[in-house]
């Protein structure tokens, strides 16, 4: 079998569902590390990304509720900074262990990724990115007049979050050093959260209070190392067409021109698949390689071409 490069990317909600405590969620980390070792047993190259929605809500909140003079809250890029680093552990300690009890000899990294933006992206007018956990209906007025300059989305049917701006990336700054790990046969963890937005003022990068979608910079990632494929993992598995109603649909093989006509009918929803398929599709669209989306669970599937949706020109 041809060993292949291949950038996994993982949702933040892959790590945490219902019990935001560090035990919970490294437990579920555990379990995600037990489905991407079949990418290992199958002598791919595996490069790691991550979402961090979640988490870094609940770290905003956290670092709101014990802000002081003596003990400032910091920002927002500080706390993506701040879960990369936490989740990375989690992912590289699960990894490890999963490595050695499959007899498996690689070694895994994570790497503080920043990720460049446009100072004048007009993302950062119009906040879209939900973040830190789901508030019922009820909730909401109360939430507001404590923080009134968050904004809220109602988010998939499942409740109500707060959006932050969510620029594109433009450049990773760390990819040379992400490429000489993986060809050094390193597993390496980036990118978390989409990466720390920066902006560049002369010779220096300036972190901006927003969150990356981890999607567009995992896409981005994968074209700057030459990845073979992009695999998008989510918890609800592939692309459907009609998502949701009686007359829904799967699909497992569809080429960029299908699904585009797909997106300018605003069919799939923007918090959650739209930028998923916006992301493989400019993968596959600038190096002509194929993208697939499935789920977190199915991987060994996947990989045999059996479950998720196969993304080509």
């Amino acid at each position: 079998m041809t060993k292949e490069r291949i950038v996994v990317a993982l949702g933040g909600n892959a790590i945490l569902s219902t019990d935001a405590s560090a035990k919970a969620q490294q437990e579920s980390v555990l379990k995600t590390c037990e489905s991407l070792i079949e990418f290992i047993k199958d002598n791919d190259e595996l490069i790691i990304t991550h979402g961090n929605g979640p988490q870094v809500g609940n770290l905003l909140l956290q670092q709101e509720a014990s802000d002081s003079t003596a003990n400032p809250a910091m920002p927002l890029d500080s706390c993506g900074a701040m879960t990369q680093g936490s989740i990375g552990y989690w992912l590289q300690n699960a990894m490890n262990t999963v490595l050695k009890e499959n007899g498996l000899k690689r070694q895994v990294v994570t790497v503080v990724t920043q990720t460049i933006v446009e100072a004048d992206d007009p993302a950062f007018k119009s906040p879209s990115k939900p973040i830190g956990p789901f508030y019922a209906k009820k909730e909401l007025s109360e939430i507001k007049n404590k923080h009134p300059r968050w904004e809220f989305i109602e988010d998939s049917g499942r409740g109500y979050r707060r959006v932050v701006p969510s620029p594109k990336p433009v450049e990773i700054v760390e990819y040379p050093t992400i490429k000489s790990i993986t060809d050094a046969g390193i597993i390496p963890i980036v990118a978390g959260g989409g990466g720390i937005p920066v902006i560049k003022e002369g010779n220096r990068l300036i972190g901006k209070e927003a969150v990356i979608d981890k999607d567009f910079s995992a896409s981005k990632i994968a074209q700057l190392v030459d990845a073979d494929k992009l695999i998008i993992l989510t918890s609800k598995g592939g692309i459907f067409y009609n998502f949701g109603k009686a007359n829904q649909k799967e699909i497992f093989d569809v080429s960029t021109k299908e699904i585009q006509a797909h997106l300018d009918k605003d069919e799939f929803a923007k918090g959650s698949m739209r930028p998923k398929v916006q992301a493989a599709m400019d993968f596959v669209n600038n190096t002509g390689n194929a993208a697939v989306i499935g789920a977190l669970d199915d991987v060994k599937e996947i990989l045999s071409g059996d479950k998720g949706t196969l993304i080509h020109k």
